[in-house]
């Protein structure tokens, strides 16, 4: 299974996420400094400065895209995506079509940015990455960290008021963005990811208890934390783009899709329909990635025509 790490700067395809009772344990993040306005963090928010490496495939990276798209970071942070085809020597990059390669380090293989950044790192190489041009070196590669700094640092350069961090519902968007991780942004791939039945029993069936949760919430408001779109909706909405069409079936998350659920269907429309978002999803990248890359789950490589999904379709949130 391509999903391998760098142990002292040295390539290992092993992996290594899984422990002896077949559940998926995440590895953590480890690059955590952060972008500030005023600087003192040593990083500070200035436009050109800062570069993005992403995959439009990968839910995580798909967060900060959407952010900076949101926010009007477009041309004040670059921009690279890697090819959505993870082989053993995990992502790359390449001119296939959506793909953008590294003109900043020009790198073939995502991993020799972060051995560039420590040459004897060890863990995981994933997206995304915020990368200091400046000072030669991965800033973060924690998604939920990232968009915050995109949100809240950014703002002297950002054409867009919109704030997904508001005042008045910070700590509610906390509370929510910790209250999904586990069960439904993670538990897709503790469900997908699990080698016993035990494992799998366990984690889909509190991944569907949690969409049953929401569905609740969301019949009485528009976002997850009322009715303003925040941090804690771009998290939620990158997991339920990819439901239907890969995680129902790919990983057997087949309780029930996305679209038998009336609240968080019209839900997703909704996000999706909102300015910025729609040009940030591409689900050709989203399909060739889990179903090739994942050859443990699905070994022929096929990728399926379907399901038709229109997320164009009116939906019905402007209610509230």
């Amino acid at each position: 299974m391509p999903l391998g790490m760098l142990v002292d700067g040295e390539w290992d395809t092993e992996w290594k996420e899984r422990d002896d009772s077949g559940k998926f344990n995440r590895m953590p993040t480890q690059f955590r400094d952060r972008v500030t306005a005023d600087g003192s963090s040593g990083f500070k928010a200035e436009p050109g400065r800062y570069h993005l490496y992403v995959s439009l495939a990968c839910p995580w990276a798909h967060r900060t895209l959407i952010v900076r798209q949101i926010k009007g970071l477009d041309e004040v942070i670059s921009l690279s995506v890697v090819d959505p085809e993870m082989g053993d020597d995990g992502w790359h990059f390449s001119d296939g079509p959506g793909c953008i390669p590294d003109n900043i380090n020009g790198a073939q293989y995502l991993r020799e940015v972060y051995v560039k950044a420590c040459d004897r790192y060890t863990g995981r190489v994933t997206v995304p990455v915020l990368w200091d041009k400046q000072k030669g070196t991965i800033v973060n590669n924690e998604s939920r960290e990232v968009i915050r700094m995109f949100n809240t640092q950014f703002g002297e350069y950002a054409k867009s008021e919109v704030d997904l961090f508001p005042e008045g519902l910070q700590d509610k968007v906390e509370e929510t963005i910790d209250a999904i991780y586990q069960p439904i942004n993670n538990g897709v791939y503790r469900s997908g990811f699990a080698s016993t039945q035990e494992a799998y029993n366990e984690a889909v069936t509190e991944l569907f208890a949690n969409l049953d949760r929401w569905e609740g919430v969301l019949a009485k408001q528009r976002y997850l934390c009322g009715n303003q779109l925040t941090e804690a909706d771009v998290c939620m909405f990158t997991t339920l783009l990819r439901f239907d069409a890969v995680y129902h079936g790919h990983f057997k998350c087949n309780i029930r899709r996305i679209v038998d659920y009336p609240n968080l269907w019209n839900y997703l429309k909704d996000i999706y329909q909102f300015p910025g978002v729609a040009e940030t999803c591409n689900l050709d990248h989203i399909k060739r990635h889990y179903y090739k890359s994942h050859t443990h789950i699905n070994p022929t490589r096929i990728v399926p025509k379907g399901p038709d999904i229109d997320f164009n379709e009116p939906h019905d949130r402007d209610r509230f």
